[in-house]
């Protein structure tokens, strides 16, 4: 499905990824953890092309996309639910949704079933407008919106952050859902090691712009995971 390939990626002087690989599957979740400043944000904006990249190649089901445009990876079914959200405040729930027909040919631009029965909350506020929403709320809308797309590639920026527990339980569930799909790689960049421990099929380690760990959640070391993570 995805593969990231000795990716190099700068903010002029400063190098922010170093030679990073790694791959996710479809029916997977990969997770990507580290501290804060490492290279994670980074990455996906790497792999939606929000910044283009100074070295290697990403791959989406065997084709190189890494001079594509943001918009030409989204018709090609990569979804991004980044790390703040980034809904439209003055936009109602519905109107949020429908963003995400964007990419989608005009027979597909409907929001699908599983919107409404992962996240129900979302169909009871329909006319609520987006920055009414608590902080949660508006988490299970940035995803509600990505699954609008059809994504083949679901990209997620630490959707826990600043959640209550019970929509976090929630969000693992929704992701514990679309893997069973089998259909979607999920690559999921998370701080919370208990999380990332439930969900994750193959858990990667940043530092410092570079893969310091990667291990497939059954040959997972968690001594050597954790000193990668306190490096």
């Amino acid at each position: 499905m995805l593969n990231v390939n000795a990716v190099d990626l700068h903010y002029g002087a400063a190098q922010a990824l170093r030679g990073i690989s790694l791959d996710a599957q479809a029916g997977k979740v990969t997770c990507v953890l580290g501290r804060n400043g490492v290279g994670k944000s980074s990455l996906l904006r790497a792999v939606t092309g929000r910044h283009t990249v100074t070295g290697g190649t990403i791959t989406l089901d065997g084709t190189d996309i890494t001079r594509l445009s943001p918009a030409e990876r989204a018709r090609r079914g990569v979804a991004y639910v980044p790390q703040g959200r980034e809904i439209f405040p003055l936009l109602t729930v519905e109107e949020n949704l429908e963003t995400g027909f964007s990419p989608l040919r005009r027979g597909d631009r409907s929001i699908p079933d599983d919107v409404y029965s992962l996240f129900p909350v979302l169909r009871s506020m329909l006319r609520r407008r987006g920055g009414d929403l608590s902080g949660g709320q508006q988490q299970q809308l940035a995803i509600g919106r990505a699954l609008v797309m059809r994504p083949k590639l679901l990209l997620l920026d630490e959707p826990t952050e600043g959640i209550q527990p019970s929509i976090i339980k929630d969000i693992g569930r929704a992701i514990q859902y679309l893997r069973g799909l089998g259909d979607m790689a999920i690559v999921l960049v998370e701080q919370y090691l208990d999380f990332a421990r439930e969900l994750g099929d193959r858990l990667v380690v940043l530092d410092r712009g570079a893969v310091v760990y990667a291990a497939d959640r059954e040959t997972v070391d968690d001594a050597a995971l954790k000193r990668a993570l306190a490096i």
